[in-house]
């Protein structure tokens, strides 16, 4: 059975695209067919972390609309078998975009792939609405910081409103500067009022790896690297420790 994913957070910077990248590309790593789509109108970068800026044409409005099939605007990753993106629109379409088509689409694609991850604009507005309207769980994505995880809070609140499968990342975490701040995972949740999915350290071979256009699994195993593998495999059912991080 497919599993629509979408990936979202309260506020930007908290790298929920570069977590998509990661999950995403691990899961076509263990044999699975998955689709990431970019939900960023005018913002995306998707496209960047997976290392395909120079290979999508046409985007998610354009099957939204009718002027391609889903067959023809997905574009399989050059490196990875079995990972294929749907990029968003470089520029806000002139008619507002319908949860109907986008419920629509996600039905098609149930038909190709077995997981369907959707990175949604941060915040609240109508692109985290489209982006929510046909997903099956939720991934909330925040970093540490008190800021983060009340805004996570509240993306939470609105999401259960539609969904009961909803778990939260803790991203870019620098244990050095909780311990400074005298907090730790357990206060990260409590805030948020979520359960915990998985820890990602801060790691700079992410911003590395989207620059250089290649996604991380293939660069290196360690650090984000190992942290996304792990998380790919509790979102399958599968156990795996939480990362130690010193």
């Amino acid at each position: 059975m497919s599993t629509a994913i979408v990936i979202t957070s309260g506020k930007g910077g908290t790298g929920k695209t570069s977590l998509t990248g990661g999950v995403g590309s691990c899961l076509a790593a263990l044999g699975k067919r998955v689709l990431c789509i970019d939900m960023d109108v005018g913002l995306r970068n998707l496209d960047l972390s997976l290392g395909m800026a120079d290979r999508v044409l046409m985007d998610f409005t354009d099957v939204l609309q009718r002027r391609c099939t889903l067959e023809r605007a997905a574009v399989a990753h050059p490196d990875i078998a079995g990972l294929s993106l749907l990029t968003a629109p470089v520029s806000l379409p002139e008619a507002p975009l319908s949860q109907e088509a986008m419920e629509a689409l996600i039905r098609r694609a149930r038909d190709r792939y077995d997981y369907i991850l959707m990175d949604s604009p941060a915040g609240l507005g109508e692109g985290f609405r489209l982006a929510c309207c046909a997903a099956d769980r939720a991934v909330v994505v925040s970093t540490a910081d008190a800021s983060a995880l009340r805004d996570a809070q509240r993306t939470a609140g609105l999401l259960r409103q539609q969904l009961s499968r909803i778990h939260l990342v803790v991203n870019r975490v620098q244990p050095r500067l909780l311990r400074r701040l005298g907090a730790t995972i357990d206060d990260a949740m409590d805030t948020a009022g979520l359960p915990l999915l998985g820890l990602v350290p801060e790691d700079q071979q992410v911003m590395l790896c989207a620059n250089r256009g290649r996604p991380l699994i293939l660069y290196t195993n360690r650090g984000a690297a190992i942290a996304y593998l792990n998380i790919t495999r509790r979102l399958m059912g599968e156990k795996a420790p939480l990362m130690k991080l010193r």
